[in-house]
């Protein structure tokens, strides 16, 4: 690990030596030693925040996601980050001041080529190091961590950067013929619906909320005294909710694109960066609410961030989604925005005036932010009757405050619901989409949830990687599902319920009613949880196997036991193969469902949501299903909030803003909302 560095450190430094002219010389180090230590500051910042290390795609996807980057990334710097420029900041300033003169001596190629070769002498060496300590290390590459730790940060990078070109490469030469393994799979992992849930919620409307970063020991939480979610914890209780306590997130670099990409279409997130952003522009998708768009839905996404934000604007017209409401459709005071965009109270208050005029059944998606790191919040925003913990740790601290704060944004919705009438004919799905604290933060958070500090590890680890899922509808019969399951399964198991057969598409998950449902799961890095095992790292016994049941690590093993791990680790491999195969290569343009029709992108325009279904509520007339149509008038006087910002302004949830209204309709467009808003 300290021999890692050197090699490229040295071959960089060897560039500067082939310039002639001294001082193109010493600036060719200086650009050098800045871009690497850009490399080094970036990866810092992103490992502190995801755990995991900056990805070729990632890097070159940057553009569309930093635009929705606020606090959470100042939140990120330590005051020892300095050292890391310290190197650069002390050269400047002692070539400026004149302490280091310029040496006017030439080298040659000589000298030069010989630093080169020593470099690559030492690059060699590590190589060999490493392939002695870690064989195959390249080839069975499931955690980033030890590619970094065995050959270093600039190595691993032109490593990934090999094989995302080589990726690309692949992509370009694929055929329908790829597709052929990856349906077998499918269809044989498919799991027959269960014959009482099947059809269960057909017509309703559908809404999911997304909790943002909230995780499973959340629920039913105290804090001095004070349940941290008390009304989620009434949702996930109530006699009509089907909650499930061992739901895995299963995201990875991708986080919250992850979560959406599992959701809407049952592949998982790509391995090397967010499929929303690397490959959501071009590839093909067999998504929920295109799907559902064959049996008459109309839908929607929520959001109060910039719609560039994980590549949405372009991904959501793949996935066949008729609108999207991003920052532009709201309020753009000071006061109303957090870290990540819009607060969630004024997110949802804000929403429905938009949401009662989409014609019925809706399928129409909610993702909150204000839980999200920093988890910082405003003053006003507080709630004085809750008091959060005292830890050392300040990230703690605030995550029960804007956990609290969504809990009432959600109660808040869930009161308008059923004033405006909408609550009986909707499936509301909730949902939290990956861990919010990291595992840095889990020792000091173990004695608030009544785990040991002493004894914490990898399995406990594991089992924070555990969030919310709820499905509550005045039709279902609630309970609290012990089964593990993951949010891979949410799509087969929400289009079984609403009637739809998912035995065509090409979905890795099981619809969770299945009497048939497979019980494991895999994360992105390859962790497997069975009803029986966690397995972490390397292959099947190889790795680090504990009983789920009772946290143990499993040492010795009997002949069941290795039979079943090695079962257990050729499906979670190939689970995840497949799904890699079948998106970095865009095969789904090869393969149409019989009564699909496949999304067209070119049909969309999220600049003139408002004005498209206004215009098609004036097309139907009577036939118009839309709430506002329903009720002959507005129901957003109905939603009452107690959020700060809207108390001197109630007018922010009826009127819809002016730079909104001031898009108009060409023709052009007035003949796509007819397209796309048509039932």
């Amino acid at each position: 690990m300290w021999l890692s560095p050197l090699p490229t450190a040295i071959l960089f430094t060897s560039i500067g030596f082939y310039f002639p002219k001294p001082i193109v010389s010493y600036i060719g180090m200086l650009v050098m030693d800045f871009l690497n230590t850009v490399l080094l500051f970036a990866n810092v910042l992103y490992y502190r925040q995801f755990s995991d290390f900056l990805t070729i795609k990632t890097i070159m996807n940057t553009g569309k996601v930093a635009p929705g980057l606020g606090k959470s990334a100042v939140s990120l710097l330590h005051p020892t980050d300095i050292f890391i420029w310290l190197d650069l900041i002390i050269i400047i300033a002692l070539l400026i001041l004149k302490k280091i003169k310029i040496d006017q001596k030439s080298y040659g190629l000589s000298t030069p080529f010989a630093i080169t070769s020593f470099g690559m002498f030492l690059l060699g060496l590590n190589m060999f190091l490493a392939e002695s300590s870690r064989p195959r290390l390249l080839r069975n590459t499931f955690d980033r961590s030890y590619v970094v730790k065995y050959l270093g940060l600039d190595t691993y990078t032109a490593y990934d950067g090999i094989k995302s070109a080589q990726s690309v490469q692949v992509t370009k030469n694929a055929n329908a013929s790829d597709l052929n393994k990856i349906l077998n799979y499918t269809q044989k992992n498919y799991s027959a619906p269960n014959s009482a849930m099947f059809g269960k919620e057909k017509g309703k409307n559908v809404i999911i909320i997304h909790l943002e970063s909230f995780q499973q020991f959340l629920i039913n939480l105290k804090v001095n005294g004070k349940e941290v979610t008390p009304f989620l914890n009434s949702i996930y209780k109530n006699k009509n909710t089907v909650s499930f306590d061992n739901f895995y997130h299963q995201v990875g670099l991708g986080r919250t694109s992850d979560a959406e990409t599992m959701l809407e279409t049952g592949t998982y997130g790509i391995s090397d960066g967010s499929l929303f952003t690397s490959l959501g522009s071009e590839n093909t998708f067999q998504a929920a609410p295109q799907i559902l768009r064959q049996d008459g839905y109309t839908s929607a996404v929520f959001h109060g961030n910039v719609g560039t934000f994980w590549n949405r604007n372009d991904v959501y017209k793949n996935l066949g989604y008729n609108y999207f409401f991003d920052q532009n459709y709201f309020s753009n005071a000071r006061t109303d925005k957090i870290g990540y965009g819009l607060k969630d109270k004024l997110l949802f208050s804000e929403s429905v005036k938009y949401l009662e005029q989409m014609q019925q059944p809706f399928y129409a998606k909610f993702i909150t932010v204000t839980n999200h790191i920093p988890f910082s919040m405003d003053a006003e925003d507080l709630d004085p009757n809750f008091k959060t913990t005292n830890t050392r740790d300040t990230t703690i601290n605030n995550y029960f405050e804007t956990a609290h704060y969504l809990d009432q944004a959600v109660r808040e919705f869930f009161t308008y619901l059923k004033k405006a009438g909408l609550y009986k004919n909707t499936m509301i799905v909730i949902y939290g989409d990956h861990y919010g604290l990291s595992n840095s933060e889990n020792e000091t958070l173990a004695p608030i949830i009544g785990e040991s500090s002493d004894t914490w590890n990898t399995y406990n680890n594991v089992q924070m990687q555990r969030v919310p899922f709820m499905i509550h509808s005045s039709n279902l019969t609630g309970g609290i599902n012990h089964e593990v399951a993951g949010e891979i399964d949410v799509l087969p198991t929400l289009l079984h319920l609403l009637g739809i057969d998912t035995k065509d598409y090409v979905e890795f998950g099981n619809d969770l009613f299945s009497p048939n449902y497979k019980k494991w799961l895999v994360f992105r890095n390859g962790t497997i949880v069975s009803d029986k095992y966690i397995i972490v790292g390397g292959k099947g016994i190889k790795g680090t196997v504990y009983d789920r049941a009772n946290g143990k690590q499993i040492i010795n093993f009997t002949p069941i036991e290795k039979k079943e791990i090695a079962e257990l680790s050729k499906k979670a491999k190939k689970s995840l193969k497949y799904s890699d195969l079948l998106n970095n290569h865009n095969l789904l343009r090869f393969y149409t469902p019989v009564g699909f029709v496949p999304t067209n992108p070119n049909q969309f325009d999220y600049l003139t949501n408002y004005q498209q279904m206004i215009q098609l509520e004036q097309q139907l007339g009577k036939r118009s299903t839309s709430l506002y149509s329903q009720k002959h008038k507005s129901t957003s006087s109905l939603y009452q909030t107690d959020a700060p910002q809207l108390k001197n302004r109630r007018t922010e949830i009826t009127q819809v803003p002016k730079n909104v209204l001031d898009n108009k309709l060409t023709t052009k467009k007035s003949d796509k909302a007819k397209k796309v808003s048509g039932k």
